[in-house]
Protein backbone atom coordinates (compact mmCIF):
# COMPACT_ATOMS: atom_id res chain seq x y z
CA UNK A 1 0.00 0.00 0.00
CA UNK A 2 1.32 3.45 -0.87
CA UNK A 3 2.58 5.70 1.88
CA UNK A 4 0.18 8.52 1.01
CA UNK A 5 -2.74 6.55 2.32
CA UNK A 6 -4.94 9.53 3.22
CA UNK A 7 -8.52 9.51 1.98
CA UNK A 8 -10.90 12.17 0.68
CA UNK A 9 -14.43 13.01 1.78
CA UNK A 10 -16.14 10.86 -0.83
CA UNK A 11 -14.17 7.74 0.07
CA UNK A 12 -14.64 8.19 3.81
CA UNK A 13 -18.12 6.69 3.91
CA UNK A 14 -16.97 3.68 1.86
CA UNK A 15 -14.06 2.77 4.12
CA UNK A 16 -14.34 -0.01 6.67
CA UNK A 17 -12.97 0.12 10.19
CA UNK A 18 -9.91 -1.84 9.09
CA UNK A 19 -9.33 0.64 6.27
CA UNK A 20 -9.33 3.45 8.79
CA UNK A 21 -6.83 1.55 10.93
CA UNK A 22 -4.62 1.10 7.88
CA UNK A 23 -4.72 4.82 7.18
CA UNK A 24 -3.90 5.55 10.83
CA UNK A 25 -1.01 3.07 10.68
CA UNK A 26 0.65 4.90 7.80
CA UNK A 27 0.23 8.24 9.51
CA UNK A 28 1.94 6.80 12.59
CA UNK A 29 4.69 5.29 10.44
CA UNK A 30 5.46 8.67 8.90
CA UNK A 31 5.46 10.30 12.34
CA UNK A 32 7.92 7.73 13.68
CA UNK A 33 10.16 8.19 10.63
CA UNK A 34 10.17 11.97 11.12
CA UNK A 35 11.12 11.61 14.80
CA UNK A 36 13.86 9.09 13.98
CA UNK A 37 15.33 11.36 11.29
CA UNK A 38 15.47 14.24 13.77
CA UNK A 39 16.94 11.94 16.44
CA UNK A 40 19.65 10.68 14.07
CA UNK A 41 20.64 14.24 13.17
CA UNK A 42 20.77 15.20 16.86
CA UNK A 43 22.76 12.04 17.68
CA UNK A 44 25.29 12.88 14.95
CA UNK A 45 25.83 16.47 16.09
CA UNK A 46 26.21 15.66 19.78
CA UNK A 47 28.72 18.45 20.45
CA UNK A 48 26.16 21.06 19.38
CA UNK A 49 23.25 19.39 21.18
CA UNK A 50 25.08 18.97 24.48
CA UNK A 51 27.77 21.67 24.69
CA UNK A 52 25.79 24.46 23.02
CA UNK A 53 22.22 23.64 24.09
CA UNK A 54 21.68 21.10 26.88
CA UNK A 55 24.65 21.97 29.10
CA UNK A 56 24.56 25.73 28.43
CA UNK A 57 22.34 26.56 31.48
CA UNK A 58 25.07 25.08 33.70
CA UNK A 59 27.35 28.06 32.94
CA UNK A 60 26.89 31.64 34.13
CA UNK A 61 27.58 32.83 30.56
CA UNK A 62 24.12 31.53 29.58
CA UNK A 63 21.95 34.17 27.88
CA UNK A 64 19.31 34.27 30.63
CA UNK A 65 21.89 34.86 33.36
CA UNK A 66 23.45 37.68 31.37
CA UNK A 67 20.09 39.34 30.77
CA UNK A 68 19.20 39.17 34.47
CA UNK A 69 22.55 40.73 35.31
CA UNK A 70 22.04 43.55 32.79
CA UNK A 71 18.52 44.13 34.12
CA UNK A 72 19.89 44.34 37.64
CA UNK A 73 22.40 47.01 36.65
CA UNK A 74 19.76 48.88 34.62
CA UNK A 75 17.43 49.04 37.64
CA UNK A 76 20.26 50.29 39.83
CA UNK A 77 20.37 47.12 41.91
CA UNK A 78 24.04 46.50 41.32
CA UNK A 79 24.78 42.80 40.83
CA UNK A 80 21.98 41.53 43.06
CA UNK A 81 20.33 39.68 40.17
CA UNK A 82 23.59 38.42 38.69
CA UNK A 83 24.29 34.70 38.94
CA UNK A 84 27.71 33.54 40.03
CA UNK A 85 29.44 30.36 38.89
CA UNK A 86 27.37 27.30 39.71
CA UNK A 87 28.83 25.41 42.65
CA UNK A 88 28.30 21.86 41.39
CA UNK A 89 29.85 19.44 38.97
CA UNK A 90 28.18 16.88 36.76
CA UNK A 91 29.28 13.29 37.20
CA UNK A 92 28.49 10.09 35.35
CA UNK A 93 27.88 7.17 37.70
CA UNK A 94 27.25 4.24 35.35
CA UNK A 95 29.14 2.64 32.47
CA UNK A 96 26.35 3.23 29.97
CA UNK A 97 25.17 6.49 31.53
CA UNK A 98 26.49 8.92 28.93
CA UNK A 99 25.49 6.72 26.01
CA UNK A 100 21.98 6.25 27.42
CA UNK A 101 21.57 9.98 27.93
CA UNK A 102 22.88 10.56 24.41
CA UNK A 103 20.12 8.34 23.03
CA UNK A 104 17.40 9.86 25.21
CA UNK A 105 18.34 13.46 24.45
CA UNK A 106 18.58 12.67 20.73
CA UNK A 107 15.08 11.17 20.77
CA UNK A 108 13.65 14.18 22.63
CA UNK A 109 15.38 16.54 20.20
CA UNK A 110 13.89 14.57 17.31
CA UNK A 111 10.45 14.80 18.91
CA UNK A 112 10.73 18.57 19.34
CA UNK A 113 11.97 19.15 15.80
CA UNK A 114 9.32 16.85 14.31
CA UNK A 115 6.41 18.25 16.35
CA UNK A 116 5.09 20.53 13.56
CA UNK A 117 5.10 17.56 11.19
CA UNK A 118 3.34 15.43 13.82
CA UNK A 119 0.55 18.02 13.98
CA UNK A 120 0.43 18.03 10.19
CA UNK A 121 -0.12 14.26 10.14
CA UNK A 122 -2.80 14.58 12.83
CA UNK A 123 -4.51 17.23 10.72
CA UNK A 124 -4.37 15.02 7.62
CA UNK A 125 -5.95 12.16 9.54
CA UNK A 126 -8.85 14.08 11.08
CA UNK A 127 -9.48 16.36 8.11
CA UNK A 128 -11.81 14.00 6.16
CA UNK A 129 -14.01 13.57 9.24
CA UNK A 130 -14.64 17.31 9.54
CA UNK A 131 -17.39 19.28 7.88
CA UNK A 132 -16.54 22.05 5.46
CA UNK A 133 -16.97 24.81 8.03
CA UNK A 134 -15.00 22.84 10.63
CA UNK A 135 -12.10 22.45 8.21
CA UNK A 136 -11.84 26.21 7.86
CA UNK A 137 -11.71 26.66 11.64
CA UNK A 138 -9.25 23.81 12.24
CA UNK A 139 -6.94 24.74 9.37
CA UNK A 140 -4.68 26.69 11.73
CA UNK A 141 -4.01 23.60 13.89
CA UNK A 142 -0.54 23.01 12.46
CA UNK A 143 0.58 26.64 12.59
CA UNK A 144 -0.83 27.63 15.98
CA UNK A 145 -0.07 24.28 17.59
CA UNK A 146 3.54 24.49 16.39
CA UNK A 147 3.82 28.13 17.44
CA UNK A 148 2.52 27.44 20.94
CA UNK A 149 4.68 24.34 21.36
CA UNK A 150 7.88 26.09 20.26
CA UNK A 151 7.01 29.09 22.44
CA UNK A 152 6.53 26.78 25.41
CA UNK A 153 9.80 24.95 24.74
CA UNK A 154 11.73 28.22 24.47
CA UNK A 155 10.07 29.59 27.61
CA UNK A 156 10.92 26.44 29.53
CA UNK A 157 14.49 26.39 28.25
CA UNK A 158 15.35 30.07 28.67
CA UNK A 159 13.33 30.92 31.79
CA UNK A 160 12.41 27.93 33.95
CA UNK A 161 15.40 25.68 33.28
CA UNK A 162 18.18 28.17 34.21
CA UNK A 163 16.35 29.26 37.36
CA UNK A 164 15.84 25.62 38.36
CA UNK A 165 19.44 24.68 37.62
CA UNK A 166 20.73 27.74 39.47
CA UNK A 167 18.58 27.19 42.55
CA UNK A 168 18.77 23.41 42.86
CA UNK A 169 22.40 23.14 41.79
CA UNK A 170 23.58 25.80 44.23
CA UNK A 171 21.33 24.92 47.17
CA UNK A 172 23.24 23.79 50.22
CA UNK A 173 22.32 22.90 53.80
CA UNK A 174 25.94 22.79 54.97
CA UNK A 175 29.36 23.91 53.75
CA UNK A 176 30.59 20.38 54.44
CA UNK A 177 28.47 18.99 51.61
CA UNK A 178 29.65 19.25 48.01
CA UNK A 179 27.06 19.10 45.24
CA UNK A 180 27.92 16.43 42.71
CA UNK A 181 24.91 16.17 40.44
CA UNK A 182 24.50 13.01 38.40
CA UNK A 183 24.39 13.53 34.66
CA UNK A 184 21.10 11.61 34.51
CA UNK A 185 19.50 13.93 37.08
CA UNK A 186 20.57 17.06 35.19
CA UNK A 187 19.31 15.76 31.85
CA UNK A 188 16.03 14.68 33.44
CA UNK A 189 15.50 18.16 34.90
CA UNK A 190 16.22 20.00 31.65
CA UNK A 191 14.19 17.71 29.37
CA UNK A 192 11.21 17.39 31.73
CA UNK A 193 10.87 21.15 32.18
CA UNK A 194 11.33 21.90 28.49
CA UNK A 195 8.87 19.29 27.22
CA UNK A 196 6.27 19.92 29.93
CA UNK A 197 6.08 23.65 29.20
CA UNK A 198 5.85 22.94 25.46
CA UNK A 199 2.90 20.63 26.03
CA UNK A 200 1.24 22.91 28.60
CA UNK A 201 1.25 25.71 26.03
CA UNK A 202 -1.08 23.56 23.90
CA UNK A 203 -3.95 24.45 26.25
CA UNK A 204 -5.71 26.86 23.81
CA UNK A 205 -5.67 24.18 21.09
CA UNK A 206 -7.12 21.58 23.45
CA UNK A 207 -9.80 23.98 24.66
CA UNK A 208 -10.72 24.81 21.06
CA UNK A 209 -11.47 21.20 20.16
CA UNK A 210 -13.20 20.48 23.49
CA UNK A 211 -15.38 23.52 22.88
CA UNK A 212 -16.21 22.29 19.38
CA UNK A 213 -17.63 19.06 20.76
CA UNK A 214 -19.41 20.80 23.64
CA UNK A 215 -17.39 19.49 26.58
CA UNK A 216 -15.94 22.89 27.52
CA UNK A 217 -17.84 26.20 27.53
CA UNK A 218 -16.69 29.73 28.46
CA UNK A 219 -19.20 29.73 31.32
CA UNK A 220 -17.69 26.53 32.69
CA UNK A 221 -14.16 27.93 32.46
CA UNK A 222 -15.19 31.16 34.19
CA UNK A 223 -16.97 29.23 36.93
CA UNK A 224 -13.85 27.19 37.68
CA UNK A 225 -11.39 30.07 37.21
CA UNK A 226 -10.47 30.08 40.90
CA UNK A 227 -9.87 26.34 40.81
CA UNK A 228 -7.72 26.85 37.70
CA UNK A 229 -5.63 29.48 39.48
CA UNK A 230 -4.96 27.07 42.33
CA UNK A 231 -4.11 24.30 39.85
CA UNK A 232 -1.74 26.60 37.95
CA UNK A 233 0.04 27.58 41.17
CA UNK A 234 0.40 23.94 42.16
CA UNK A 235 1.65 23.02 38.70
CA UNK A 236 4.15 25.87 38.65
CA UNK A 237 5.35 24.74 42.07
CA UNK A 238 5.92 21.20 40.75
CA UNK A 239 7.97 22.14 37.69
CA UNK A 240 9.99 24.94 39.28
CA UNK A 241 12.26 25.23 42.31
CA UNK A 242 10.47 26.30 45.51
CA UNK A 243 11.05 30.03 45.23
CA UNK A 244 8.45 32.73 44.60
CA UNK A 245 10.12 34.32 41.56
CA UNK A 246 10.23 31.10 39.54
CA UNK A 247 6.64 30.21 40.37
CA UNK A 248 5.41 33.65 39.30
CA UNK A 249 7.36 33.42 36.03
CA UNK A 250 5.67 30.10 35.28
CA UNK A 251 2.20 30.91 36.65
CA UNK A 252 1.77 34.19 34.76
CA UNK A 253 1.92 32.76 31.18
CA UNK A 254 -0.21 29.78 32.24
CA UNK A 255 -2.91 32.07 33.61
CA UNK A 256 -2.67 34.17 30.45
CA UNK A 257 -3.15 31.03 28.35
CA UNK A 258 -6.20 30.14 30.45
CA UNK A 259 -7.76 33.55 29.79
CA UNK A 260 -6.96 33.21 26.07
CA UNK A 261 -8.61 29.79 26.13
CA UNK A 262 -11.80 31.35 27.58
CA UNK A 263 -11.86 33.82 24.68
CA UNK A 264 -11.35 30.99 22.18
CA UNK A 265 -14.13 28.95 23.78
CA UNK A 266 -16.46 31.99 23.59
CA UNK A 267 -15.66 32.45 19.89
CA UNK A 268 -16.39 28.80 19.19
CA UNK A 269 -19.67 29.00 21.11
CA UNK A 270 -20.81 32.07 19.15
CA UNK A 271 -20.01 30.44 15.82
CA UNK A 272 -21.89 27.32 16.84
CA UNK A 273 -24.93 29.40 17.83
CA UNK A 274 -24.89 31.18 14.45
CA UNK A 275 -24.68 27.91 12.59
Amino acid sequence: MALDQSFDDEDEGKMSFLDHLEVLRWHLVRIVIAILVGAIVAFTFKSIVFDVIVLAPAYNSFLTYQLFCQLSEFLGLGRSLCFEDLSFELVNLTMAGQFSMHLIVSFIAGLIVAFPYILFEVWRFIKPALKKGEKNYARGLVFWGSFLFISGVLFGYYMITPLSVQFLGSYSVSAMIVNQISFNSYISTVTTITLSTGLIFQLPIVVYFLSKIGIVTPKLMKTYRRHAIVAVLLLSGLITPPDLTSQILVAFPLLLLYEISIVISRMVEKKEEKS
